[in-house]
């Protein structure tokens, strides 16, 4: 899957502490118990040395198997004691084991050298957390985008909009078309794009979202050595989805330019599907950045034309006029 080296590295991270927790709530429930009970840590110390024995008794060669079938019943017998002074201390059976979150791969996130389901889902969950932290709002969902704020007579446009995105995020795979979202500030662009990530995140793919005025000064600061690790450009080239929000916003020099396009041209070659969000027409990225750029955008991605007006300002002016009512309601 195709998310970037730090969710990697977070999911990695969060494993590891859980498993760390597991093992330290382990050890102290271990603690007590052999402290109540001085027979129990007794017990614990002489299955140590049963372990010990066995390996002892294979090496020393003569009658193997009558020795390990002895401490094999020795072993046995000290669990069973085990298990009763833990029933007469009113305690589980697996009181004294290690609870790892994950049974299966006890919190390692591997097993047999696979990767767990729930490695796969502490980086759906990394992915979603590093997602709602870059996005400009709380994480959007299809339920929460409202079709009343658009007029009338665009209404059914964006009603048909929407599903389109709903029916995108729902059948993603890596064959899945390009998208660009035109249309003016505030028109549900950025919100789209999130809600569509976030189901396509639950699906189990990889997906990197950003402006791409912050993408472009990591890029740069990578490539002119002012950040240690430059993962940026891979991240960007290699994630399942990427979504570059606000194209077009970005300080434009010569450098932004040519990784604009050196993203969007990588991304088609490898066939890696890629959303792009603009407040720009056509015409206006062509003269921003060239011909050659907007032909491609043209000929590999579909438009979804966002129509309205600037749902941000009418939320703003509602939200003023209920506190106005509030207000009036109060000094009532």
């Amino acid at each position: 899957m195709g998310y970037s080296r730090e969710v990697y590295r977070n999911a990695a991270a969060a494993l590891a502490a859980r498993r760390a927790s597991a093992e330290r709530e382990a050890s102290e429930r271990r603690a007590a118990f052999f402290e109540a009970c001085p027979r129990a840590a007794q017990i614990e110390r002489e299955l140590a040395r049963t372990g010990v024995a066995a390996a002892r008794a294979v090496l020393a060669g003569g009658n193997v198997r009558e020795n390990l079938t002895r401490l094999k019943e020795s072993n046995l017998a000290l669990q069973r004691e085990q298990k009763e002074l833990l029933r007469q201390a009113g305690l589980p059976e697996d009181h004294l084991t290690t609870r790892y979150t994950c049974a299966a791969c006890g919190d390692t996130g591997y097993i047999d050298g696979k990767m767990c389901a729930c490695l796969r889902q502490a980086l759906r969950e990394e992915a979603c957390r590093e997602l709602n932290e870059l996005s400009p709002l709380t994480l959007s969902t299809f339920e929460t985008f409202s079709l009343d704020y658009y007029p009338e007579q665009v209404r059914p446009a964006m009603e048909k909009l929407l599903f389109h995105c709903m029916e995108y995020a729902k059948s993603f795979s890596f064959s899945s078309p390009n998208i660009i979202m035109m249309g003016s500030t505030g028109l549900g662009k950025t919100h789209l794009s999130l809600a569509i990530a976030r189901a396509v995140i639950d699906r189990g793919y990889g997906v990197v979202y950003g402006s791409v005025n912050n993408l472009i000064d990591k890029l740069e600061r990578e490539h002119f050595g002012r950040d240690e690790e430059a993962s940026t450009r891979q991240s960007l080239m290699d994630c399942d989805l990427l979504i570059l929000d606000d194209l077009g916003t970005e300080f434009r020099t010569a450098f932004s330019v040519a990784e604009v396009y050196n993203l969007i041209n990588t991304r088609q070659m490898t066939r890696r599907p890629t959303i792009i969000s603009t407040n720009l027409t056509m015409k206006e990225l062509e003269t921003a950045y060239t011909n050659r750029f907007t032909s491609r955008i043209m000929a590999d991605y579909v438009r979804c034309l966002f129509q309205g007006d600037d749902i941000r300002q009418k939320k703003r002016m509602l939200g003023a006029q209920n506190r106005t009512r509030q207000n009036g309601a109060g000094r009532a």
